[in-house]
């Protein structure tokens, strides 16, 4: 798995004793993304899929909603005490005509693993009108699918069974078919990468699709989702207040304590059918689940 995991060891102390062990972390690096060659932000993620989340990032950035709006990616030389390149910085080129961000906002682009809208300058610069909006999204989704969705999620979390430190973010047709899985230290990362996918196959907006979430559902993980046009937001634990109003806002189902055969559907709760109606498909592109090329 190459930098996705470290191995390190431990001194294990259980009933029986204690006793040296190796274990395996999840990597955590951070990435810097530059546009047009001036640093944009640093996020902490773990390394693989860099030009995923480099696009997601964009698109729940308002900056590009078109695969086309890129013209290109690649890693800069970015030298570590080794003399090696990290693959840590990220420069991004926009197709010519395609306006940067406006600076006329303030933030502060750093984000750690755990946190996707630190540093706005205000809540609301991240109150948002989707080139997408999905309030019109006619899917159904079957509520007996819905609660499958959290098995099939950590099933595709493939290094989570060795490290059990990452978090997951899937996209599901409304029958629960797997589109693409991605995983990371931050979920906000899991989501800009699973998004960059969708973005590259030219699969955005992502109409009849539901996003997965194998943690909480926050504010700025909603508002991504919103700004790709998903409809349906499930997550195993508990969304926030600020979350629960964005996706009122948007006509998005929010979806939160998944667990078992329950779920808590704090909006839009008419797109879940509770008594074994036909989930509807709307008719778009599948992204791609294949892993990028090797470093």
């Amino acid at each position: 798995m190459g930098r996705i995991t470290v191995r390190r060891r431990v001194r294990r102390i259980d009933p029986h004793g204690g006793r040296e062990r190796p274990d395996t972390l999840a990597a955590e690096e951070p990435l810097e993304i530059r546009l047009n060659g001036a640093p944009l932000t640093v996020t902490m993620r773990t390394p693989g899929h860099d030009v995923e989340l480099a696009h997601g990032f964009l698109l729940t950035e308002s900056v590009i909603d078109d695969p086309g709006q890129i013209s290109g990616a690649r890693y800069c030389d970015s030298p570590g005490p080794d003399g090696r390149n990290t693959y840590n910085v990220l420069d991004v080129r926009l197709a010519p005509g395609v306006a940067p961000p406006d600076n006329s906002v303030e933030r502060n682009f750093y984000t750690t693993s755990s946190c996707g809208v630190c540093g706005k300058a205000a809540l609301d610069a991240v109150r948002l009108r989707s080139s997408h909006p999905p309030a019109a999204d006619p899917m159904r989704v079957r509520a007996e699918t819905v609660t499958e969705l959290p098995e099939a999620l950590r099933r595709a979390q493939r290094v989570f069974d060795s490290t059990g430190g990452l978090h997951g973010a899937g996209l599901f047709t409304p029958t629960g078919e797997a589109l693409v899985v991605r995983e990371d230290v931050g979920r906000h990362n899991a989501v800009d990468k699973v998004l960059g996918r969708a973005l590259l196959d030219g699969s955005v907006p992502l109409r009849g699709t539901v996003l997965m979430l194998s943690g909480r559902a926050s504010f700025e993980l909603v508002q991504k989702a919103a700004l790709a046009g998903v409809p349906l937001v499930a997550a195993v634990s508990a969304p926030s207040s600020l979350a629960a109003e964005l996706a009122e806002e948007q006509g998005i189902t929010l979806v939160g304590f998944l667990r078992g055969s329950s779920m808590n559907v704090y909006t839009a709760p008419e797109r879940i059918s509770e008594g074994g109606g036909t989930p509807s498909e709307v008719p778009r592109g599948s992204p791609s689940d294949q892993p990028e090329g090797t470093r």
